[in-house]
């Protein structure tokens, strides 16, 4: 496997979201005290500048204060990001042949079909993700036939 993390890269508008923001939806969003068993599946926070830096830093330890739990989360400086091999690549949606054939057909070029905002949503709410409001919401938006739109409800009822 070798020396490595499994990361996301989110590229953002500091416009539109702050990093505070994303730095409250992250802490929200996993177990800070969960102690990681390997490289590969620690948690951690990347950051970009001494303010990003200072602000992951005060937020692990607002986290740590108010949860008496120690907060296993890393803060490190960000050096490189390398995407996942493409079988990796929204690998719950791969395996749905149906919607997958869909989506080839829209995006031939599997690039187009990794960094589609539309196919992350999609391959989210076949994971599971989201709640049925947002997918209902979402729906007429993706670009999908009926019957792909069918088939992602139900994959996605069947999470829930």
């Amino acid at each position: 496997m070798g020396d490595h993390t499994e990361t996301l890269q989110i590229k953002f508008d500091p416009e539109k979201i702050s990093f505070s923001e994303l730095l409250e939806i992250f802490w929200a969003d996993h177990n800070p005290s969960s102690y990681p068993y390997s490289r590969q599946y620690r948690a951690v926070v990347f950051f970009h500048d001494s303010e990003q830096e200072e602000l992951a830093k005060k937020t692990r330890d607002e986290i740590a204060a108010k949860t008496d739990r120690t907060v296993f989360t890393a803060i490190e400086p960000y050096s490189n990001f390398y995407n996942a091999e493409d079988y990796h690549q929204k690998y719950y949606l791969q395996a749905n042949r149906r919607l997958m054939g869909e989506l080839r057909e829209i995006y031939p070029d599997f690039n187009d079909l990794v960094y589609s905002t539309a196919v992350a949503r999609i391959n989210g709410y076949i994971m599971g993700y989201g709640t049925p409001e947002d997918l209902e919401r979402d729906l007429p938006k993706l670009g999908l036939t009926e019957r792909s739109q069918t088939d992602l409800i139900s994959a996605f009822q069947r999470r829930n």
